[in-house]
């Protein structure tokens, strides 16, 4: 174990909020995969999972908050994300499942967290953790959805996401980043403050998974059904990605799910709702988590 080393971009208060982090390395296939961790050893575990080109910080407006309320707060670096390695062949999200289950096992074995075991998903994290508990049901005891893809329901206009790499500026870099929050991350301008263009920037340059495509099919609807955790989902009212089908949506997960849990639409937020209404967000994620007295598991 070794302290977790934080974004210099946070401010004074965030970075004190979120002092104490620690950083823990497991391997699978050769491959490191690195987890930061908040909170006693001793409380209910909650894995968060980020989105794609994401990495932990993702969930910055989050982590605290949940520590604070009684859970030993672990969230990696997906693999090919962030810090932790891009395992060879690993080109998109049904190679995860591997990885959780062998990280979360050394984490557990070396006594790094204990008790029952909760997992919040966001976006292409969210499918991360249907394909992982689905291969491994007795990983977790319940799972979250957050705006998670691969549900075969689209939208009917492509999201106008645009390339940045190519750019020679910095400020050009950045103009294309603010687009691209608007197009599919948030909902309102106001949202789009200098702490979500920093997470994003600094996130996006570490994405090593490009061309993903599994999004776009029913792969976490095709996974629901072997799910044995209870499932519940959040969802922001604008997402994006469903666009009017957010009834359709819910029907469908309540309909595949085995062990359905909750579901909740933040109101007057987008895909990235973890951030963009972090204080309504967390109220509902705690509310769903605690619909059953996983303590007393």
């Amino acid at each position: 174990m070794s302290a977790a080393v934080l974004p210099d971009y946070l401010s004074p208060p965030m970075a004190m909020a979120l002092a104490g982090a620690e950083r823990h390395e497991t391997c699978c296939q050769s491959a490191r995969m690195v987890w930061h961790a908040w909170g006693p050893i001793a409380s209910p575990t909650l894995v968060l999972l980020h989105g794609g080109s994401g990495s932990w910080t993702h969930w910055v407006l989050s982590i605290a908050p949940l520590r604070d309320a009684g859970w030993r707060v672990l969230v990696p670096d997906l693999p090919g994300f962030g810090d932790s390695d891009l395992p060879d062949g690993c080109t998109d999200v049904d190679h995860l499942p591997a990885h959780l289950h062998a990280g979360l096992q050394q984490l557990q074995a070396a006594g790094l967290c204990a008790g029952p075991v909760s997992v919040a998903g966001f976006s292409f994290g969210g499918m991360a953790g249907a394909l992982w508990l689905a291969a491994h049901p007795k990983d977790a005891a319940q799972l979250v959805l957050v705006g998670a893809p691969g549900m075969g329901l689209t939208v009917p206009d492509r999201i106008p996401l645009k390339g940045w790499r190519h750019l020679p500026t910095p400020e050009a870099q950045d103009a294309v980043h603010r687009h691209n929050l608007m197009a599919l991350m948030l909902q309102h301008s106001e949202s789009l403050d200098a702490l979500a263009l920093d997470v994003h920037r600094a996130n996006v340059q570490r994405d090593r998974m490009p061309r993903r495509r599994l999004s776009s099919t029913p792969i976490v609807a095709q996974a629901l059904p072997r799910i044995e955790a209870r499932v519940s989902a959040i969802y922001g009212e604008h997402d994006a990605l469903y666009i009017g089908r957010l009834p359709a949506l819910r029907e469908a997960l309540t309909r595949l799910s085995t062990h359905w849990g909750q579901w909740h639409t933040v109101p007057e937020a987008g895909h990235w709702v973890i951030y963009e209404a972090a204080e309504a967000f967390n109220a509902a994620l705690l509310k769903v988590l605690s619909q059953q007295d996983l303590r007393a598991v």
